[in-house]
């Protein structure tokens, strides 16, 4: 590789309250919590096993309203699952919410902050 051509480094989520969305997905994707959060909950960051997610505080922020295109959904996160049912119990169970199950294969959840995702057995 070149030293021109970038690689992916994050993915950086647009949120109200970055502690609490990066704990939502800490605990969804069973990575550590933030052990450092900006004192001021500006910033947040998770790492684990497929990357990083930071998360930062947009003090308006408005959420997506997915499939509306009101406010679209702009980026969505689709996290590879083995179990569909097993993973949406889990997902439910930590705060997301179901907004589409009409597929076999993947189903289309919001985030506590309204971020759309999917959990795909595909």
């Amino acid at each position: 590789m070149t030293t021109a051509v970038p690689r992916l480094s994050a993915v950086v989520l647009d949120c109200p309250d970055p502690l609490a969305l990066s704990g939502f997905y800490a605990e969804l994707l069973d990575w550590p919590k933030d052990a450092e959060p900006a004192d001021d909950n500006a910033w947040s960051t998770i790492r684990g096993e497929g990357g990083r997610i930071d998360f930062q505080r947009i003090d308006d922020y408005v959420a997506p309203t997915w499939p509306n295109p009101e406010r679209q959904q702009m980026v969505h996160l689709d996290l590879e699952v083995r179990d569909l049912a097993a993973a949406h119990e889990r997902a439910v169970a930590l705060g997301a919410r179901l907004l589409d199950r009409s597929s076999t294969s993947f189903w289309v959840y919001a985030d506590p902050a309204g971020h759309p995702f999917c959990l795909c057995a595909c």
